[in-house]
């Protein structure tokens, strides 16, 4: 079985992100959208709220798992038995950052090979950084984020 792991802080999880994971889904039996829980970190969700608004916009979609987790990716990945990290990139920028920790989870999980799709024209500039940016300053962000994830934004 062919086992992906998306991971991310998802926060929140955008159309850039679910565009990632629907067209991933034709290449992968399963694929796990890992939510990276850093205790440090106040985000604009809790953990579990990511969680349930991920859960809820894939609820018809039987491959898709939504999880959270601590540690490294490639320790997540062989607890799940995933051998594929799934990411996207953006522009040139998100290529450098990427590799390097594509390249260092090899050197810590050489069975473990990452898998890059470019983010589709019209999708590459949305983050969840700009996202909150966004709602910080009064703005409205329901073209940039799926209406299910939308209802659990205050």
């Amino acid at each position: 079985m062919k086992v992906a792991v998306f991971p991310g802080s998802f926060d929140p999880f955008t159309f850039a992100h679910k565009d990632l994971v629907d067209r991933a889904l034709p290449l992968f039996d399963k694929i796990y959208i890992a939510i990276g829980v850093n205790s440090s970190k106040k985000g604009l969700l809790d953990f579990e709220t990511r969680k349930a608004a991920i859960e809820e916009l894939y609820s018809d979609q039987s491959k898709v798992i939504v999880d959270t987790f601590t540690g490294l990716t490639v320790e997540y990945c062989k607890n799940v038995g995933a051998k594929f990290i799934l990411r996207g990139l953006r522009n040139a920028t998100d290529l450098d950052f990427e590799n390097a920790i594509a390249q260092n989870n090899l050197i810590l999980a050489p069975e473990i090979e990452t898998y890059f799709l470019l983010a589709r024209t019209g999708l590459a500039h949305i983050s969840s950084t700009i996202v909150r940016d966004i709602l910080a300053n009064g703005g409205t962000v329901k073209t940039l984020v799926p209406s299910e994830v939308l209802g659990y934004i205050k």
